[in-house]
């Protein structure tokens, strides 16, 4: 059975940019990407996932980047996304992240968006149990 989908938590690098870019954290790319998926986490057809804001992902050669990770499940981080164009790519990528029990989507079955711009897969977290 798959983890409840809120569990699911998309980071969104906020102050990454493109060089020569504009300061003004507001303006930055991913302060937009972020602010669009706000807005599109809040329709009611959106798949049901936490966001955050985060200051930096280091991935600054390939902005726009998003973490997506959950409980039990492997942790992906995108990169080389649009608040004009993957909107709806990202939302597509967290529904199929959702339906599995441990965020392995298989490659072809995943959104462009997300086969082009993977920038690193990191297996969850194992708890030690003790005896």
């Amino acid at each position: 059975m798959a983890p409840d989908s809120e569990e699911i938590c998309l980071h969104v690098c906020v102050t990454c940019r493109e060089a020569g870019g504009p300061d003004d954290k507001a303006l930055r790319p991913g302060a937009l990407l972020h602010k669009a998926l706000t807005e599109a986490l809040a329709r009611p057809d959106a798949p049901k996932v936490r966001i955050e804001a985060v200051e930096c992902l280091s991935v600054c050669k390939r902005p726009c980047t998003v973490a997506v990770s959950g409980p039990g499940r492997w942790t992906y981080v995108y990169g080389d996304l649009s608040s004009e164009t993957s909107v709806e790519a990202i939302l597509d990528g967290l529904r199929r992240y959702a339906a599995t029990s441990d965020g392995l989507v298989p490659w072809r079955e995943r959104p462009v968006e997300f086969r082009k711009g993977v920038v690193a897969r990191i297996p969850p977290l194992k708890t030690n149990s003790a005896a």
